[in-house]
């Protein structure tokens, strides 16, 4: 993933693995592994008939390709030797530095004098675990534990819980995880270490033949009320609203969307309006947004201009590229003014020139390229810029994954943070607006997408942002309620006049039922 440290430390690694744990996300970690430079990287299967995948889950992996990805590849499908390539399996005397455990831990040692690195899933190793933890509860708390050579115990080194939001069925969900584990290996491997305690320490629970029956039920279910909501209604349906309030009134003071009585920005019924961003230029407010299209799935940057009496005017298309835009971060240098607008689909984070104030935007320059990178968001810190965004390369979830770069001028040079990336959770890494200074403090919003994308909104208080490390402490969370009725939030910014949410809500696609929708979801 672009952004991690550079390769440091063993050059020797051995990824121990039973055979019932040997999946197509095993392959990819080697793979991984493999790109670091000076890495010498085998694998070792273990054929150990009482470590055997439980039947019911392979039986529901099964049916969950063929259901939910329709016999695409996925991370958790079962794969043989021969897809792992004999010149990858350990020759006999390969004497490794690091053994990458990936077994359940019942298994006989091997590589004695190695440090051994393993993943744990709420607190234990093994495939199994994870299904069981992902089948049972949800997502599981991964641990790197490192174990010195001669020790039956060790320590965790890195630590995360990764977002199920792009997860399909059981098999996603490990997927999803896996490919975070890998990450937060890769991390471990680097040297470094975040101190982090584990908090949940569950037994595995087996999965039978009645669970998979009693959740393929639920599963079927599911998916016909899905189909049924996709007929009549717009899948993901976002909302902006907005109030003028002063300073005291606003979210950040009162941790509450109470207050003065927010306004629903009037959309299309076939569009959504989301990620809005609050300006003041020359005494008029303005808020920018994503503007996304249901037939194309497609987003654009929109704008509204409010008039002199604090009502907004039509919404006016202002920055169109032929990959998906969003999040549209605004910022000032030098009297001019700058947008970076979320272009993961092209893979890079730029920055656009306001070239003629509100309506014409030009890209003026690449921050950060060969990224797949959302909800860039800069902040000016002790005399550096520093810019924060969620990463992924490709598999996982979309909002896990916090990266970090900094630079003493806009237009850069831009560096990675030598922690990157700083986090991986569900809950506290992905941007959700402008960051805040009350108080001498430094706080940033966040999504919690721990139940769904943007399922509720996170106040952060940075303590620690510099050039060597990243810390925050969480002051709680908001979701949806009678001021602002609906299941989710996931943008929140305030210019000192004009404060701005956006919301999750209903959308049937025609559009006397819509309206009947919108009344029943007015703010009170």
């Amino acid at each position: 993933m672009t952004g991690l440290p550079p390769a440091a430390g063993p050059a020797r690694l051995l990824v121990r693995v039973d055979d019932a744990g040997l999946a197509r996300w095993v392959l990819r970690l080697v793979e991984t592994l493999e790109k670091r430079p000076g890495t010498q990287a085998y694998v070792s299967v273990d054929d150990r008939p009482e470590a055997g995948a439980s039947p019911a889950l392979a039986t529901l992996l099964s049916l969950e390709r063929m259901l939910l990805r329709r016999s695409q590849p996925g991370g958790s499908d079962r794969i043989g030797r021969a897809d792992i390539g004999e010149a990858r399996l350990a020759p006999a005397g390969f004497s490794p530095d690091v053994v990458i455990d990936l077994t359940d831990g019942t298994g006989a040692a091997v590589a004695p004098d190695a440090v051994r690195l393993r993943p744990l899933y709420d607190s234990q190793p093994g495939q199994t675990a994870l299904a069981s933890a992902l089948f049972f509860r949800g997502t599981p708390e991964i641990a790197i534990e490192r174990i010195e050579p001669g020790e039956s115990a060790g320590r965790i080194v890195a630590s995360g819980t990764a977002s199920l939001e792009a997860a399909a069925g059981i098999g996603g969900g490990i997927e999803a995880v896996a490919s975070r584990a890998i990450v937060l290996l890769i991390k471990a491997l680097s040297g470094a270490e975040d101190g982090a305690a584990v908090t949940h320490s569950l037994p595995v629970r087996a999965i039978g033949n009645g669970d998979v029956l009693r959740r393929s039920a639920k599963e079927v279910a599911r998916a016909a009320v899905r189909a049924a909501y996709r007929l009549c209604c717009h899948g993901s349906h976002w909302r902006v609203g907005w109030r003028f309030v002063e300073s005291g009134g606003d979210v950040w003071m009162r941790r509450d969307l109470s207050g003065k009585r927010w306004n629903v920005l009037a959309d299309p019924v076939d569009h959504f309006y989301a990620d809005p961003f609050p300006i003041s230029r020359q005494g008029r407010d303005y808020l920018f947004f994503e503007d996304l299209d249901h037939k194309t799935e497609k987003g654009i940057i929109s704008m509204v201009a409010f008039d002199e009496t604090g009502r907004p005017g039509p919404a006016v298309p202002v920055l169109e590229e032929p990959w998906h835009l969003s999040y549209p971060f605004l910022i000032e240098r030098d009297g001019e003014l700058f947008m970076i607008p979320e272009s993961s689909a092209n893979r890079d984070i730029a920055l656009y020139r306001a070239a003629e104030f509100p309506l014409k935007w030009q890209r003026h320059a690449v921050l950060v390229e060969g990224v797949e990178a959302a909800d860039a968001t800069i902040v000016e810190h002790d005399g550096l810029l520093f810019l924060f965004a969620v990463v992924r390369d490709g598999v996982g979830g979309y909002s896990d994954t916090l990266a970090i770069w900094s630079a003493t001028d806009l237009f850069g040079p831009w560096q990675p943070h030598p922690g990157n990336p700083v986090l991986v959770d569900d809950r506290t890494a992905r941007p959700a607006g402008n960051f805040v200074r009350r108080d001498g403090a430094l706080y940033r919003p966040v999504q919690d997408c721990r139940n769904a994308y943007g399922g509720a909104l996170g106040f952060m208080k940075v303590t620690r942002l510099d050039g060597q490390g990243f810390a925050q402490e969480s002051e709680g969370t908001i979701s949806g309620g009678p001021s602002w009725p609906g299941k989710r939030l996931h943008t929140l910014n305030y210019n000192g006049r004009l404060e701005t949410i956006d919301g999750f809500t209903l959308r049937p696609k025609l559009k006397l039922a819509a309206d009947l929708v919108d009344r029943w979801y007015e703010p009170r």
